[in-house]
């Protein structure tokens, strides 16, 4: 099937306006007689006859009313499409849509959002919380543009920034008996001290790996679907766990008697971000990178 051109549109929609065919061949800036040839060429490629022509008179016919109509939609819609990819030139100008893991989301987003608003008012951010595999996938499926998330993970078919590490801490109930934080080791803990998030979080693997955790016997079989119920696990003097950097001094603490204490042993998580390998705006997701690490820490 052949289709007609741009520009035969643009100038049988510019004959619709003018209603004469020197008037509107001067607006396009050309010749009549290369203005007429498209207008013929634009009727032979639909099989139509679009205008009544007369030696004083253009005439758009029913046929050629129709197809003005459609011409104006098609040509809007490129206008638009042009103003898209003019805005995908200005980094930060247009929409993102971000997924990020709740493990970082309630820590990092509320420190940073306010100021990234400020600096780019023309970025419109879309954030969808979820698990590093859930939101993999969207991102594969299209329906994310970039991550926020934790590292490593494996992660097929993105490519990865790094932006900072996030120290890991021993968090217990102030006064418990499960652990001497001024003295820990892990070899000195007692069975069922530690207490994780369940399988599917990534920071209980990042956990277990950074903290060294090896002595499964440790680790309490019953584990927190979140966050914040493990922070409520430990106020209640259940156990101990580890928790990142990040959370020190955020409201997931406030009210509790839960306390964090740095480790001796560098044990860490990497912050990074993540997008579709081969993605046109690699260079626009570092600069949100280094807006990140600039404002997070």
């Amino acid at each position: 099937m052949k289709y007609p051109t741009i520009k035969q549109l643009k100038y049988f929609v510019a004959l619709a306006d003018r209603e004469h065919f020197g008037k509107a061949a001067a607006d396009c800036f050309v010749s009549q007689s290369a203005f007429s040839a498209a207008i013929q060429e634009l009727e032979s490629t639909l099989d139509a006859q679009l205008v009544d022509r007369t030696n004083r008179q253009v005439t758009i016919t029913a046929a050629g009313q129709e197809i003005e109509v459609q011409a104006r939609l098609v040509l809007r819609d490129l206008d638009a499409l042009v103003e898209i990819a003019g805005e995908r030139r200005e980094p930060l100008a247009s929409d993102l849509r971000l997924g990020v893991i709740p493990t970082i989301a309630p820590f990092l987003l509320p420190k940073v959002l306010p100021k990234l608003r400020k600096a780019h008012p023309k970025l419109t951010l879309y954030l969808h919380e979820g698990q590093t595999q859930a939101i993999h996938e969207k991102l594969l499926d299209g329906e994310l543009d970039l991550l926020l998330l934790a590292l490593p993970y494996d992660l097929r078919g993105v490519a990865t920034h790094s932006l900072y590490e996030d120290r890991f801490y021993l968090a217990y109930r102030a006064g418990t008996e499960w652990v001497d934080p001024d003295h820990y080791r892990y070899s000195r803990l007692n069975a069922d001290s530690v207490l994780l998030l369940e399988d599917g979080h990534c920071l209980r693997d990042h956990a277990l790996s950074a903290c060294r955790i090896k002595d499964s016997a440790k680790i309490r079989r019953f584990a927190a679907s979140s966050l914040l119920t493990l922070v409520e696990m430990v106020d209640a003097d259940l156990g101990i766990t580890f928790l990142p950097e990040m959370a020190r001094d955020s409201s997931i603490l406030r009210n509790t008697r839960v306390r964090m204490q740095a480790l001796d042993e560098k044990s860490s998580r990497t912050i990074g971000l993540a997008w579709r390998k081969g993605s046109g705006r690699e260079d626009e997701f570092r600069m949100l990178g280094e807006f990140l690490v600039q404002h997070a820490i």
